[in-house]
């Protein structure tokens, strides 16, 4: 372990707290809700037995997560694809850069399509915001879990910046564990995905070589998932619209109610998306100037995840009815927009506001994913 970090506040749980964690997360009154929606037709004593036998974190995921997460995905989509796991190799650990729609099913998705194809499942990060209490606490660190901290002062989130860095590092070279991180701080609200360029600067940190010798070594790898339907679409429409006026305040139920609806919500088709692991491109940055690097890498791992976003018929019907065009008219019928055309209606009837401004918000979240696409595939 880095010796100049103790990672014990930050870290998943190891296999010998699993059991004790998993004990507490069952005596939750909320956990028989969970259970009740995710398998309705076993008995929640047979499972919550199931789960008392288990002794290490690999196993929780295989015998209950993995069966849970395919319960939301059958519930509540049209069918999950995926492509490009033939870009990777089950011996080696990545950092999987991802885009981010939704809190907990982007990185639990890929962790079920991990396990399928006979990879190690990767640790994810979590963030300090969402750890609301114990039992959330239990449930994310017993589900290789880590901690980013979303708060303090200055000095504070430097510290912790270094701690994360060096954790990750030690994770992916050390451990051999890969890792999924978002490309940005939150979810993408406008269907925009942009890597944040002070996301590399925190990974760069722990590094002792130069700029490409840092890089390699952490294996990035791009990860793409696509929504037919945008998890969460009203709310975050909601909150650009409010944000417009003044800087926005979360409630603080605000991100538990995400979590929910993101679950909850119909998702229409899915689709993940493995890209190829940049080290080989990263001598293409070498040349550039050196305040330029991380700006470049950001560019660099944007363009997979624009190129492997796999385009929908809500999609394209944004576009166009965004434009008021029809470039995109063969790719749906007269009867799909009419659909997705009442389906924003719905979407938007509960909101106070300014309908075209709104509507226009609600269009950009689906049609943005287009535009990036075209500009990066040039």
């Amino acid at each position: 372990m880095n010796p100049s970090f103790d990672f014990k506040d930050i870290r998943p749980y190891y296999d010998k707290e699993i059991n004790p964690a998993l004990r507490r997360i069952t005596a939750e009154p909320v956990f028989q809700n969970v259970l009740d929606y995710l398998f309705p037709d076993r008995p929640n004593e047979e499972i919550i037995s199931e789960i008392h036998t288990i002794t290490s974190v690999i196993e929780f995921q295989k015998v209950f997560m993995h069966q849970a997460i395919r319960s939301i995905v059958k519930q509540t989509s049209n069918g999950l694809t995926c492509s490009g796991f033939d870009n990777i190799d089950p011996d080696n650990a990545y950092l999987f850069i991802a885009n981010h729609r939704d809190i907990l099913l982007d990185s639990a998705i890929l962790q079920i399509l991990l396990v399928e194809h006979n990879f190690k499942t990767s640790e994810i990060t979590f963030g300090s915001n969402l750890m609301t209490s114990e039992f959330v606490i239990d449930a994310g660190k017993a589900n290789r879990m880590f901690k980013v901290f979303r708060d303090g002062t200055k000095r504070e989130m430097l510290t912790n910046s270094k701690r994360l860095s060096a954790y990750m590092r030690y994770a992916i070279t050390k451990k051999n564990t890969s890792l999924w991180i978002a490309q940005r701080k939150g979810r993408t609200k406008d269907g925009n995905d942009k890597t944040e360029p002070g996301l590399l600067k925190m990974l760069s940190i722990s590094g002792t070589g130069n700029f490409i010798e840092n890089f390699t070594e952490l294996n990035i790898v791009p990860i793409t998932i696509s929504y037919e339907y945008e998890p969460c679409d009203v709310l975050k429409v909601k909150e650009l619209y409010y944000s417009l006026k003044a800087p926005y305040k979360k409630n603080p139920d605000e991100d538990l109610n995400s979590i929910i609806t993101g679950i909850t919500q119909q998702k229409g088709r899915i689709h993940l998306s493995i890209g190829k692991p940049i080290n080989d491109k990263l001598f293409e940055i070498e040349e550039k100037p050196n305040n330029d690097k991380i700006n470049q890498l950001a560019r660099m791992i944007d363009k997979q995840i624009y190129e492997n976003y796999k385009l929908w018929k809500t999609n394209y019907i944004a576009y166009d009815i965004l434009y008021n065009d029809k470039k995109y008219i063969n790719k749906y019928t007269p009867e799909d927009k009419k659909a997705f055309k009442n389906y924003l209606i719905k979407q938007l009837i509960n909101i106070k506001g300014d309908k075209k401004i709104l509507e226009k918000i609600f269009l950009n979240i689906y049609a943005n994913p287009v535009k990036n696409k075209n500009i990066y595939s040039v």
